[in-house]
């Protein structure tokens, strides 16, 4: 999701990488869920997070996507979110006493609260969000292990990968200014990165695949 902000305002203004310590660590949150409530369709999954929950919750692609998983369009492109609640706009897999269900395979959007991260040069740092999280006196903890991602150099390449691969798409629906061939970007992207299984064995050489494939379909000339 591209987005202009000011990191002074809502940072401590440093950036980090995924060796340094900070204060992140909620202490198992105790109960709280506030972040996991009033999200909206702002849970945008990437095809990690859409891959990692078909494989922890047992379901085909096109089955998440009825169940669980709403569609948003995000920067001209159709993406898949997490669906929250009716009525309690708590996120779907939350239960009742406030816990997540699917923590060992949440989406990256979940793992790196309060965190987040900047994409500048092709690459991307983390900074430490000062006004999201409730829970004051955190813990340090350093980044890698906070978000409890394996061959987490291999994960960090696709984030930058994937970021960059819709912000070109972007571009190149911007330049088109056919909606008709807007529409079948986004529906290439739907199917061949989320609705198309991966193999179980190895998400990141599949994901590569798809990646190249993309870039040389739609002529984009700035691969990573």
């Amino acid at each position: 999701m591209l987005r202009n902000i000011n990191l002074n305002e809502i940072s401590d203004g440093n950036l980090y990488t995924a060796n340094d310590l900070v204060r992140a660590d909620c202490g198992g949150c105790h109960g709280c869920s506030d972040c996991c409530q009033g999200m909206g369709d702002s849970i945008i999954l990437d095809p990690y997070d859409f891959y990692q929950l078909c494989q922890g919750l047992s379901l085909a692609p096109e089955a998440l996507l009825d169940q669980a998983v709403g569609l948003s369009v995000v920067d001209g492109i159709i993406l898949p979110h997490l669906n929250m609640t009716k009525g309690k706009d708590a996120c779907s897999f939350l239960s009742e006493d406030g816990r997540c269900r699917i923590h060992g395979f949440r989406p990256g959007f979940c793992r790196l609260f309060p965190l987040g991260r900047i994409y500048e040069n092709g690459s991307f740092s983390y900074f430490i969000q000062t006004k999201e999280c409730k829970k004051r006196n955190r813990s340090k903890i350093r980044i890698r292990k906070w978000l409890q991602i394996p061959d987490l150099p291999r994960y960090e390449d696709f984030i930058c990968r994937w970021h960059y691969l819709l912000a070109d798409l972007q571009s190149h629906n911007d330049r088109m200014e056919d909606t008709a061939y807007q529409k079948q970007v986004s529906m290439y992207v739907l199917q061949n990165f989320f609705l198309t299984p991966y193999q179980k064995e190895d998400f990141y050489s599949s994901f590569e695949e798809r990646y190249v494939a993309c870039r040389k379909i739609f002529h984009l000339s700035r691969p990573l």
